[in-house]
């Protein structure tokens, strides 16, 4: 396994700067996610480091080894694509051997690795089915059997479930981390779906127009956002709109339309001073729904009612505007109209941020 390092990578395509100056370190034996929007720069991020562009300025490593202008077959990584590129016409063992075939790699251990990595992803006993006698998880492994065959200390995947149905996508997840981890590879994965990334990720980077926004573990990530888009891209979350009336350290209290309420600053280095304007982010599942007192109170009324099974979601209307709020095993089940007493959410659990 080798970890991979890009510095200062600039890639334009005419007029269109697709990265903007982007760093980042994915340690030995990791699974990293790239994760943004369409268009946020992650899979020209991606292509760059597969070796299928070549960054218009920067430098990209694999471990030591400086492959910045390396074609993609010299860097020992494989690379899975969201349409798999499958060819249709062969077996599943001869689109596994593809590549070793390609490599003039003698039969013998062509069929040994083929076995070996049919049986990684549990095809083993498929080797003679036709791709179109597969179904799509089972196309999925075989996209990824062909890149683990020629065995890459990289393994780049390119939204590779988004094809696949939620059951399965699920499935999935927990089978690529596992290929990753067993057969001691580095990651590099790109997706827009926040759950896959907050299921899967060692550490994840979060793109916004080319640029990196935050980067670090799904925990720190989805608890300590840095700034409003990635509160509001990892995961769901409501923003209110305040200004500070007094700083205690981390904590800040701030005036609302709702009220006063208290947040945690959890940018690095940075302290709101005395009146600046600001944004609460207060994650659905921090709110509370409670018949008296407690910490940031706001009152409400319910005005819809979503029933999830293991989760009950509420829209209250506040002073503050719309909250959503989700109730996880709840004991009472409360109906549109009915008049809160008070929302709350522990200090602890709002971020206060730049506005």
């Amino acid at each position: 396994m080798d970890s991979i390092r890009a510095d200062s990578l600039i890639k334009q395509f005419g007029k269109v700067q697709a990265l903007d100056g982007v760093s980042v370190e994915v340690a030995a034996g990791e699974l990293f996610f790239l994760l943004g929007a369409s268009g946020c720069g992650k899979t020209t991020l991606l292509r760059c480091i597969a070796g299928l562009e070549t960054p218009t300025s920067g430098t990209i490593h694999f471990g030591e080894r400086d492959v910045t202008q390396l074609p993609p077959h010299k860097r020992e990584a494989a690379m899975v694509f969201q349409s798999y590129a499958l060819w249709p016409h062969l077996s599943v063992e001869r689109n596994v051997a593809f590549g070793l075939e390609e490599r003039k790699v003698a039969k013998d251990e062509i069929r040994k690795r083929v076995g070996e990595a049919l049986e990684l992803v549990h095809l083993a006993g498929l080797g003679d089915r036709g791709i179109d006698q597969l179904s799509g998880g089972q196309q999925q492994r075989v996209a990824l059997a062909r890149a683990l065959v020629v065995r890459p200390k990289c393994l780049l995947l390119d939204e590779p479930l988004s094809n696949l149905d939620a059951k399965l996508r699920i499935e999935m997840r927990r089978e690529i981390r596992r290929i990753v981890k067993e057969g001691g590879l580095t990651g590099v994965y790109v997706t827009h779906d926040q759950e896959e990334a907050l299921s899967m990720a060692d550490r994840m980077a979060v793109l916004n127009r080319g640029r990196i926004e935050q980067l670090g573990t799904a925990e720190e990530v989805y608890r300590n956002p840095h700034t409003a888009f990635v509160s509001g891209f990892i995961g769901e979350t409501n923003l209110i709109k305040g200004r500070t009336i007094e700083v205690r350290g981390e904590f800040v209290m701030v005036d609302t339309a709702g009220g006063p309420l208290v947040g945690r600053v959890t940018k690095p280095d940075w302290t709101p001073g005395p009146g600046a304007e600001v944004l609460l982010s207060i994650r659905p599942e921090a709110w509370r729904l409670d018949t008296g007192g407690g910490e940031n109170g706001v009152t409400g009324k319910i005005i819809e009612r979503s029933y999830l099974g293991q989760r009950i979601q509420y829209v209250v209307e506040t002073a503050a505007g719309p909250q959503q709020v989700v109730e996880l095993n709840p004991l009472l089940v409360r109906d549109p109209g009915e008049q809160v007493v008070k929302l709350s959410a522990r200090h602890a659990d709002v971020a206060v941020l730049e506005a």
